[in-house]
């Protein structure tokens, strides 16, 4: 992962994967009108200012409706904007590569390789350590 970049945490299962609107919703609500910033009316009304789209796309966006769909150049606006990427892909190849050293390290001081295995499992998920899964 590159440094001074976030991770999106998900919001269903471990191996579950987060759609695009998912993603923009999770940006929205948390990164580009925080709860700080009052009602939701007025943050809806900010993100709407801030990124230049309509209040109704916005709005559909906000509250994840599945009739829409994000654009490439939408993501990329969302991801310059608030620092998170949409790195399914990234996530996954962690996944594997635990998953991967779990394997190797079967039998071999268990124990002691449990610990380190959680360890890094957590660097890996950043939302682990922040508590904000859902």
């Amino acid at each position: 992962m590159t440094a001074g970049v976030s991770e999106m945490p998900k919001f269903e299962s471990e191996k579950s994967e987060m759609s695009s609107v998912e993603f923009v919703q999770y940006a929205l609500r948390e990164r580009v009108a925080p709860p700080s910033l009052g009602s939701i009316k007025a943050r809806i009304r900010y993100a709407s200012r801030t990124l230049g789209w309509t209040a109704n796309r916005t709005k559909d966006a906000w509250y994840a409706d599945p009739r829409i769909s994000i654009s490439a150049d939408e993501l990329r606006e969302i991801e310059k904007r608030t620092g998170l990427r949409y790195a399914q892909e990234e996530l996954r190849t962690n996944d594997d590569l635990i998953a991967k050293a779990e394997a190797l390290m079967v039998g071999h001081e268990a124990d002691f390789y449990s610990a380190f295995l959680a360890a890094l499992r957590s660097l890996a998920r950043p939302h682990h350590r922040t508590g904000t899964e859902g």
